[in-house]
């Protein structure tokens, strides 16, 4: 593995270097003799300390390179590495443990964030996708800093990313209508103080700015607009 993110940090000028770190299934480390004979010779008590190990050897490793390791928030398991960003997907909770323990986080939670989902519940009406809902009033209802934080944690709070995973989506102009128009409402989540949010007016300015997607050429979806 350090022969090949020597190989990616040659490649890409980026301050991260984003690892994973998650659905590694710890019960096929139960399984192998080889595993829990490592595990006994460096001392770890479960499979958690395993992973914890192996993230933090890398992190030694992206860090003498001058690069910041980033991962899912299963790198949380275990024991975070001193100096990991944590990108939460499985829900908020991740980010704000890694926040409260003073690591930067980016949010990316399932539940507003992942555009391979559904945005219609006709899903008769809609090209095949991976499950779920999440249209664009509940993308705008995002907030990416979580109450349970105070103004110190919220800091740490870098910002969020939206994610569109392929398994179900076949073609370029798919995937503009699974992020059109919900990028731009995350967009907007993301530099506007909760205070000011809109939704009705956001609607307002959207609908204004399908001159532009139209012109562009853009395979929007159309769900907010009708």
């Amino acid at each position: 593995l350090e022969t090949v993110l020597s190989e990616v940090i040659d490649l890409f000028p980026g301050k991260y270097v984003h690892i994973g770190g998650d659905e590694a299934l710890k019960d096929q480390w139960k399984k192998s003799k080889r595993i829990q004979y490592q595990m006994k010779e460096l001392g770890l008590k479960d499979e958690h300390e395993l992973q914890s190990y192996f993230i933090k050897r890398i992190e030694k490793f992206l860090n003498s390179k001058g690069k910041s390791l980033i991962g899912w928030d299963e790198i949380l398991e275990g024991g975070l590495a001193p100096n990991a960003v944590v990108m939460s997907w499985r829900g908020t909770e991740g980010g704000i443990e890694a926040s409260k323990a003073g690591h930067y986080v980016v949010m990316s939670p399932g539940t507003h964030c992942y555009f391979d989902h559904y945005q219609s519940e006709e899903i008769e009406n809609e090209p095949l996708a991976i499950g779920g809902f999440t249209n664009v009033e509940k993308v705008y209802s995002f907030n990416p800093v979580p109450s349970e934080l105070n103004d110190e944690e919220a800091k740490f709070i870098l910002g969020a990313q939206a994610n569109v995973w392929t398994e179900y989506i076949e073609s370029p102009e798919h995937v503009e209508y699974m992020i059109f128009p919900r990028m731009l409402a995350l967009a907007e989540v993301l530099w506007t103080s909760p205070e000011k949010k809109d939704y009705d007016d956001f609607l307002q300015r959207l609908d204004h700015y399908r001159k532009y997607l139209d012109q562009e050429g853009i395979n929007y979806a159309k769900h907010v607009f009708e």
